[in-house]
């Protein structure tokens, strides 16, 4: 696809740092380059340049990458200005290439967006290179990783080209049945490898729930009666001081979550309000939204500093993992045992977090042994190997309806995957795809 316009933009972080990275793309790129520098630099070569303005003042100094296209990150004439970071320094240089024709500042995603319309990245990568801008965690990163550098989308194409062949099969069958060399019976070359392909998509749907956790985090909510050490916990945990700890039963009344690394995954901590019957509106509020949190917990934390009376389990829907956490074990009026708690603490002193820790641990997912992350990781794309699973299963069972049907449903499912990656039929989710990226990128 071909661009009339060239755009230009910050593309690497918040300004003022070390070095500042402006990124120039389209067919003006390399006039625009010859006028700031006044020379274009060698090809895919870092050149030390002077850059000027038109009346040939000096902006800065800076390192100058010329990526001619097609073999550039956009499939156009690319630039790079690697100059000092300093926000006049920046905002002198992308106020001149605004005075230049037929240039114009970036929107958000626009330069991977014409990545993929000129076809140097597919839908999947992109999004892969959206999570890799984002990652916080090791795990995110790998995850990441896998999609952008194309894991992902080899593995959707491959199946893509096993449905192919198949509908190839059959259509030589309807077609030149009397010719020699047409095999007599599709069933016998194809159907066992279209069985053996829904079987696949269907394990890759089973690791959803695993990509979600990696990408997003684990949920887990800390849940209690008033004054059980929910905040305290959240801020022990945090090694910060985020809620608000008092001695006053209904202390919080909304809920409050922190990120966390926990051996290299996302962990999203939530502090909700207690757990009790009251008549003030604000704390019922607060209770409710609590509930409602609680229902969507991939795990629960319920304190109690009274081991021997977890009173509000029920509370926690019978599909959510509870561990039981007893608190306040400082303080020596209490009888521990016997308790059915399954981890004792003080965020007082510290005992009991390391326990607490490692007992989290073994609900992390366990990827040992797995050397890629080739998971799902966005709705989007399970939703469309669902649709894919569907039309596979449809056309496997419709052999009494004839071998056209059964190749149209093998169709659906192609162009199924072909949605997951952008071969077909996705102009309506460019917009929202490349919106959740930053503005030079």
């Amino acid at each position: 696809m071909q661009f009339t316009d060239t755009i230009y933009a910050l593309s690497s972080g918040a300004l003022p740092a070390g070095v500042a990275v402006i990124r120039i793309s389209g067919p003006a790129t390399a006039n625009a380059v010859a006028q700031l520098c006044g020379s274009l630099p060698q090809a895919r070569s870092a050149s030390l340049k002077t850059i000027r303005t038109r009346n040939g003042d000096a902006l800065d100094s800076g390192l100058v990458v010329y990526f001619p296209g097609p073999a550039s990150f956009t499939g156009e004439d690319c630039c790079e200005l690697q100059v000092h970071g300093g926000r006049a320094v920046v905002h002198a240089i992308l106020d001149e290439l605004a005075g230049i024709d037929g240039l114009r500042h970036a929107d958000a995603g626009e330069f991977s967006r014409r990545a993929f319309q000129n076809g140097k990245m597919d839908l999947v990568e992109v999004e892969g290179l959206a999570d890799l801008i984002a990652a916080e965690t090791e795990m995110q990163r790998r995850l990441a990783l896998e999609h952008s550098g194309g894991g992902q989308s080899s593995l959707y194409e491959g199946w893509a080209r096993r449905l192919t062949h198949a509908r190839a099969m059959i259509e030589a069958e309807l077609d030149f049945a009397d010719e020699e060399d047409v095999p007599g019976s599709v069933s016998a070359s194809i159907w066992k490898d279209v069985e053996k392909l829904r079987g696949e998509i269907g394990a890759h749907i089973g690791q959803a729930g695993l990509a979600e956790i990696i990408r997003d985090g684990l949920k887990i909510v800390i849940a209690g009666e008033p004054n059980a050490g929910k905040s305290s916990l959240l801020n022990a945990l945090a090694k910060r001081d985020i809620a608000i700890v008092t001695e006053i039963a209904g202390t919080t009344r909304d809920i409050i979550s922190v990120d966390l690394s926990l051996a290299g995954f996302s962990v999203k901590l939530f502090d909700t309000a207690g757990l009790r019957e009251t008549e003030e509106l604000v704390e019922r509020e607060g209770i409710r939204r609590a509930l409602e949190t609680i229902g969507r917990a991939d795990l629960v934390l319920l304190l109690s500093d009274n081991p021997a009376r977890f009173a509000v389990s029920e509370a926690v829907p019978g599909n959510v993992p509870l561990i039981r956490v007893a608190t306040k074990i400082d303080r020596g009026d209490v009888s521990w045992l016997p308790s059915d708690a399954d981890v004792f603490l003080s965020t007082k002193t510290g005992a009991g977090i390391a326990d607490l820790l490692d007992v989290l641990g073994t609900y992390l997912p366990d990827l040992a042994g797995k050397t890629s992350l080739s998971m799902p990781s966005r709705k989007r794309h399970v939703d469309c190997l669902r649709q894919a699973s569907a039309a596979l299963e449809r056309s496997l069972s419709s052999a009494a309806l004839g071998l056209d049907i059964q190749a149209e449903q093998l169709r659906v499912a192609g162009d199924a995957l072909g949605r997951i990656t952008g071969r077909v039929d996705v102009e309506n989710l460019l917009d929202v795809i490349f919106s959740e990226f930053c503005i030079g990128k």
